[in-house]
């Protein structure tokens, strides 16, 4: 997961529901607990981990509940032999309707013991809490999955469309092998789906647990980095010279600092803000509708725009994010190097940002080339009241007062990946974090042990009732 700030602290303050009443864990719960445990404590970062074995672990689980070794298939490439993944399938009777993927990333963030206050690698339940590294992210959502799938079989569910999950490795490492990429281009009949159910959707919750929030994610931002590069002879630092290389980039890096790409709105984002505009109301509001009616209004604009979340789904984003210069104290620098990370709003191509850049910083000395890898273009699914329709219904029943709204998500997962070989691919409501975040990415991530239990039956039930259309 990269980024679950889908709601802008204004919308949060307008929308409230009653908080989650805490429990003793039934049985299934207290089940379902040890496999999050059990997949929770065994490290999958880069540096030290092994997807491979975690995927193991959970065909384990699935062959023990009934699943046969043919409908359990285990991944890696020689190349990387801790980074693998698996694909399970349960087999519907439709022979019409085309399955359905659950997604999900096993791999987890790097997490040193020393800055932890507990464990990074060890489940622990305090104060109504579970923290632990991808507690949250996403192995909690990878162990709905997997206990899901589990269930199904014990309890004999016969789906009309055949459900398929793939545990994959490499989401959160930008350089390293991707499960999920290469499925899509290696084993597309593996996954083959109508669509694709995923992370990055869910709600968000206040301290006190009550819920403000409830979105599903139909489309997301591409990513692509670019660098910009300047040089020079360079010299001795006690004759300066004008065309130094480090205020040759800074001045680039400015420009970009400065450049505002245009606003632009799809069918989720159109939705999202209209309905912002009406439980916010005021100023913001009729500035969302005025936007909405007309995207070059500056002075509604100006006014949207104030908000960061709301700034970046209006566009295209880019930041410096890195910075690199010079050789010695005492010399003027040769090479300068800046890094740019862009957010691509959906459909827009990384050529097309990468022009724009080259303009807004208009000198051609400053060399601007894309760092690899290049993700593919964009592509927004369906704004389906086939996929959108039974989670409103299902979130009235487990989170009543709590409207569900469709989001674009100003981060991206594995889910690019998957609609670049024609699965569209949603973001899944129901698992409520925490409105600072939970740790997610930093130190002590965490996730409230009722959000996570709620948010497994929440799914499952969506999941059949997905599995049950024709």
């Amino acid at each position: 997961m990269r980024i679950r700030s889908f709601v802008s602290a204004a919308a949060l303050a307008a929308v409230s529901s009653t908080a989650m009443a805490q429990s003793t864990p039934r049985p299934d719960q207290a089940a379902f607990r040890a496999l999050y445990q059990e997949l929770v404590e065994t490290n999958t970062t880069l540096s030290a981990g092994s997807c491979t074995l975690a995927a193991e672990r959970m065909a384990a689980h699935l062959k023990a509940a009934g699943f046969a070794d043919g409908d359990v298939t285990l991944f890696s490439v020689p190349e990387h032999p801790k980074e693998g993944g698996l694909v399970a399938v349960l087999k519907g009777s439709s022979k019409k309707a085309k399955p359905i993927l659950l997604l999900a990333h096993i791999d987890v963030v790097e997490a040193r013991r020393e800055d932890w206050v507990r464990d990074p690698f060890k489940l622990i339940e305090e104060d109504g809490y579970f923290y632990a590294r991808g507690a949250a992210d996403d192995k909690a959502q990878a162990a709905i999955w997997t206990d899901a799938f589990i269930r199904m079989k014990q309890q004999g569910f016969k789906p009309k469309r055949t459900l398929k999950m793939a545990l994959t490795c490499g989401e959160e490492t930008t350089f390293a092998f991707n499960g999920a990429e290469w499925l899509a281009k290696n084993k597309r009949d593996l996954i083959d789906a109508e669509y694709a159910l995923n992370e990055g959707g869910g709600g968000r919750i206040d301290k006190s647990g009550k819920r403000l929030a409830l979105a599903m994610q139909v489309g997301e931002k591409a990513v692509q980095n670019f660098q910009l590069e300047t040089t020079n002879p360079g010299g001795h630092s006690s004759v300066p010279r004008p065309d130094n290389a480090i205020y040759a980039l800074t001045a680039a890096v400015s420009k970009v600092g400065a450049h505002e790409f245009p606003v632009q709105f799809n069918d989720t984002t159109r939705v999202f803000f209209a309905k912002t505009a009406g439980v916010l109301g005021g100023d913001m509001g009729r500035a969302i509708t005025a936007l909405l009616a007309n995207p070059k209004d500056e002075a509604a604009n100006a006014i949207v725009s104030n908000d960061p979340v709301f700034h970046s789904t209006l566009r295209t984003t880019c930041v410096a994010t890195m910075l690199e210069a010079g050789h010695a104290m005492n010399a003027l620098p040769q090479r300068a190097r800046a890094v740019v990370n862009c957010r691509i709003f959906p459909g827009v191509s990384s050529d097309a940002v990468q022009a724009e850049l080259a303009s807004a910083i208009g000198d051609s000395s400053v060399a601007l080339t894309k760092i690899p890898p290049e993700r593919p273009l964009a592509v927004s699914p369906p704004m389906s009241t086939k996929i959108v329709g039974p989670a409103e219904k299902l979130a009235a029943k487990y989170f009543p007062g709590v409207p569900l709204t469709p989001l674009m998500s100003t981060g991206a997962t594995d889910g690019i990946f998957l609609a670049a070989v024609g699965i569209p691919t949603y973001g899944v409501p129901g698992i409520f974090y925490e409105a600072d975040g939970g740790g997610v990415h930093g130190l002590n991530e965490r996730i409230r042990v009722q959000s996570l239990y709620d948010g497994r039956d929440y799914l499952f039930d969506l999941v059949k009732t997905y599995a049950n259309q024709e």
